[in-house]
């Protein structure tokens, strides 16, 4: 088990852009790209790379630039999550709790002391990591439980899919109060009582630290208790399905990238081939083509969506709401099936070598097949096709 460290203060005098974030997180990708096959198969969380990410102001990408922020529109957050998913979708998919709390900043979805704290821990470099969801009990259902102690409280409870878990600051869930009501905490994960268990043991994306959470007796202070929130309206919840999407656009790039450098450095052409290397290979080259059609196409379709969550943050509608949330349910379908198909073609770029374990080129299905199934893509197809035939809303249960 691996706790986060206090971070040190970060001066909000300390002026970012998203072109100094970018550039300070640049050579930290390179490093994660290097390492990503090696540490997929020894299942080696990067902490150091994480950490430096965070130090670089990761999480002040989109803060508004009057909180000490970059003040990046949805659409350049979606385009830096594809290019930290490109390098390792693991990173991509472990700081996106973090990404969606810093969004409220955003947004003006978190209000008064709230948001103070909020901003406080984000420009201090914290991470975040949060879940409703438990291994056990029906879907939905809580058995994570919060009780009176004194002035303050005590949650105890287990939760699952922790994303980000081990590289956090804080953690937050739900769980059911003494008056039988269902209210969301947040606790600091080196607090007495609380537990970080790296047991999540997916086919991909197996090192986003999405294990499981304890929780004995862990005091919780007053303030950071709230009432559980209705499902807020269209798209308010859609950025946490576009942030999926965008990791699976970048291990469509992901996988582009590794084509092309294995076709310049490691496959032979066959021996019927009427190429002296593969790179002049024709087939070889209509493979890489077509793998990085797939990539192009998922990042545009990410990058549409997003378009469409920032023209309804600049003016609010229900209908700029409903377009915004059809868009990302096309493009977490569309983003899908292309890093799939990126994955398997990545294979036809060369023979039988390229399925050795050394090279570990299976990790990009696999982590494409993990992402793609937290979401059921049928169930966002037909209520695409629900809207466009009768005018049906996708349903507001925080999954659009």
């Amino acid at each position: 088990m691996s706790v986060a460290e206090r971070t040190p203060e970060v001066s909000v005098d300390a002026a970012v852009t998203t072109a100094s974030i970018r550039t300070a997180i640049a050579p930290v990708l390179e490093r994660l790209r290097e390492t990503s096959a090696r540490r997929d198969i020894d299942r080696t969380h990067p902490f150091a790379e994480v950490r430096s990410l965070a130090e670089a102001g990761i999480l002040r990408y989109r803060v508004p630039q009057e909180d000490g922020g970059a003040g990046a529109t949805v659409r350049e957050l979606i385009e830096l999550v594809v290019d930290i998913a490109a390098a390792d979708s693991n990173v991509a998919q472990a700081l996106r709790p973090g990404f969606l709390v810093a969004d409220g900043l955003a947004t003006g979805t978190l209000t008064g002391a709230k948001r103070e704290r909020t901003l406080s821990r984000v420009l201090a470099g914290d991470l975040f990591a949060g879940t409703r969801n438990e291994a056990t009990g029906t879907p939905g259902s809580v058995s994570t439980r919060l009780t009176r102690d004194g002035s303050a409280f005590r949650v105890t409870g287990e939760k699952f899919y922790s994303t980000g878990g081990l590289h956090a600051r804080w953690f937050s869930g739900n769980a059911v109060d003494d008056d039988g009501g269902v209210v969301t905490f947040t606790v600091p994960t080196d607090s007495e009582g609380v537990g970080l268990i790296d047991d999540f043991d997916a086919v991909g994306q197996r090192l986003t630290a999405s294990g499981t959470t304890r929780l004995d007796g862990v005091l919780v202070d007053p303030d950071e208790v709230d009432p559980f929130k209705a499902q807020p309206p269209h798209p308010h919840g859609s950025l946490a399905h576009l942030f999926l999407a965008a990791t699976l656009a970048g291990i469509a790039g992901a996988a582009q990238h590794d084509a092309v450098r294995v076709v310049r450095g490691v496959t032979r052409p066959i021996k019927h081939s009427t190429a002296g290397r593969s790179a002049d290979d024709p087939y070889v080259r209509l493979a890489v083509g077509r793998i990085a059609t797939a990539a192009f196409t998922a990042r545009a379709q990410v990058a549409l969506a997003a378009e469409q969550l920032d023209a309804y943050w600049r003016e609010p509608s229900e209908a700029g709401g409903l377009r915004a949330t059809i868009a990302v349910a096309e493009a977490y379908v569309g983003a899908g099936e292309q890093a799939l198909a990126a994955g398997e073609l990545l294979f036809d770029v060369g023979g039988g070598t390229l399925t050795r374990r050394e090279h570990n080129l299976d990790r990009h299905w696999r982590n494409a097949r993990t992402v793609a199934n937290h979401n059921p893509r049928g169930w966002k197809a037909a209520a695409v096709g629900g809207w466009l035939v009768a005018d049906e809303p996708p349903p507001a249960n925080g999954l659009f």
